[in-house]
């Protein structure tokens, strides 16, 4: 084989490894969220994949002329490939996948570990194929290995940066499978003819693999580069719309009433408002995550004249409020486009009354968006009478709700926390609203109204140090977010 030849099939083979795990972020996504135990999972399984494939591929390459398994060992790469989609759609619709630690690896090992092993066993055999002399060893070896990776390189640049952007992640796994399989046959007519039975079913499987994927229905109305976003229509009334943001229902839109408020943690952000800026004729609010932009067309129709401007990352999460629930930006409701971590820096001191923060990744704040970095920009941006409030999800203990209240605490003079009794009895996890202000928080208004929505306040100091006791301040610097709740999980 030509030398340049066995370096393009060794590293496009790489490439379509990574190309692969760039792509499970996407298609676990909406089965089990996308947090850092996830990305665990895929990395780990498929470093596992790969050095597996490659101690196998090498050992049956002593065995067997590598003529006769190149070609078939690529075709079944590229058929693995395209089956990650219909395994990880099948797998993932299963009611007992609950996005647990346990239900992830899962997940991942029947999606991706088949494809990474079979593709990572054809370097060994490339290597095979190319040692003619012993005196050349160390040069074969080490350049195909160099190639290698800068395949694996290339592919994880690509896919990140254009592929993921430029087309659904089905596609591409189809895409790069059917290339696969063309390039086994190619190869197997070449080095081992009489092989050509077995690529013809290979083929013939693909285009049946393909075909049952079509079948699947995709879980994304539009698959960006961050969220598999789902839009769901209310049955029981025309107006309302729930958006699905990978695993997690984010928001509820009524596109008739903004004052309409299904959610409850969006019903305690009213709540504060309404405590705290009890005579406000308009507020100015910056917002931390656009979801449905629910908070912000509330503040507006209930409190005429409130500007808003949203920090959010996805320009696709604009697109559909525009398109599917009922949008209208302006002068009243802008949208920033961009990381809120870097986005909140440009904004001005003391140009805010309300900061609210209501971003997720899955069913974790971004870590970032936690720190005490953070909260002292966010502090900045506020009025000394202004007030920070966000929703953060938590199971018992409530390690990541303790742990922030004690952040908050080293920024503002008072805090509380609104939360269903279940949940801060621990008797499960769900939604808690913290809030934070120098201004004192008014209890009995917050007391009253909550009341009304079955939410417990818990404030006042020796409350909330009961509550914080032994907690770290969370720092960019150590803020293991996605830990606390996989731990508390189980």
């Amino acid at each position: 084989m030509p030398d340049l030849v066995a370096a393009a099939l060794v590293f496009f083979c790489s490439a379509c490894v990574l190309v692969l795990e760039i792509l499970a972020g996407r298609l676990l996504a909406p089965y089990v969220g996308i947090s850092l135990e996830t990305y665990t999972s895929i990395i780990g399984t498929v470093l596992a994949g790969i050095a597996a494939g490659t101690w196998i591929g090498g050992k049956l390459a002593d065995r067997v002329d590598p003529r006769r398994l190149l070609g078939p060992t690529i075709a079944l790469g590229g058929l693995l490939a395209m089956f990650t989609v219909p395994v990880v759609r099948s797998i993932g619709n299963d009611s007992s996948i609950d996005g647990s630690r346990i239900a992830t690896i899962g997940l991942t090992v029947a999606g991706f570990f088949l494809p990474a092993f079979v593709l990572s066993a054809v370097h060994p055999m490339v290597v095979k194929l190319q040692l003619h002399d012993l005196a050349r060893t160390g040069r074969v070896v080490g350049r195909l290995s160099g190639v290698s990776t800068a395949g694996a390189l290339v592919g994880t640049f690509v896919t990140g940066f254009l592929l993921v952007s430029a087309a659904p992640s089905s596609t591409i796994a189809y895409g790069i499978g059917a290339v696969l399989i063309a390039i086994g046959a190619v190869f197997t007519l070449w080095l081992a003819r009489r092989d050509s039975a077995l690529v013809l079913a290979v083929v013939v499987l693909g285009g049946a693999g393909v075909t049952i994927a079509a079948k699947a229905p995709s879980p994304c109305d539009v698959e960006s580069a961050y969220y598999c976003i789902h839009v769901e229509r209310d049955l029981t009334n025309p107006n309302g719309r729930t958006l699905w943001l990978d695993d997690l229902r984010h928001s509820y839109v009524d596109l008739a009433d903004p004052t309409d408020l299904q959610f409850t943690y969006v019903k305690s952000f009213a709540d504060v408002v309404a405590a705290q800026f009890p005579d406000h004729p308009a507020i100015d609010a910056l917002h931390i995550g656009g979801g449905g932009f629910t908070l912000p067309r509330y503040l507006r129709a209930e409190y005429p004249g409130s500007k808003s401007t949203v920090l959010e990352i996805d320009p696709e999460v604009l697109k559909v409020g525009r398109e599917e629930l009922g949008l209208r930006t302006g002068p009243h409701l802008q949208v920033k486009i961009g990381d809120a971590r870097t986005g909140i820096r440009g904004r001005p001191d003391d140009s805010a009354d309300l900061v609210v923060s209501d971003a997720f990744g899955s069913l974790s704040v971004p870590w970032h968006l936690a720190t005490t970095e953070f909260i002292g920009d966010v502090k900045r941006v506020l009025r000394p009478d202004g007030v920070y409030v966000l929703n953060i999800i938590d199971y018992p203990p409530l390690r990541f709700a303790r742990a922030e209240l004690r952040t908050l605490q080293e920024h503002f003079a008072h805090v509380a926390v609104l939360a269903p009794s279940y949940v801060l009895d621990g008797g499960d996890g769900g939604n808690l609203v913290l809030v934070a202000s120098d201004r004192p928080i008014d209890e009995a208004t917050l007391r009253s109204r909550s009341a009304v929505t079955g939410v417990q306040v818990v404030d006042g100091e020796t409350a909330i140090r009961r509550l914080v006791d032994g907690m770290p301040v969370i720092t960019d610097d150590h803020a293991p977010v996605d830990q606390w709740l996989s731990r508390d999980r189980g």
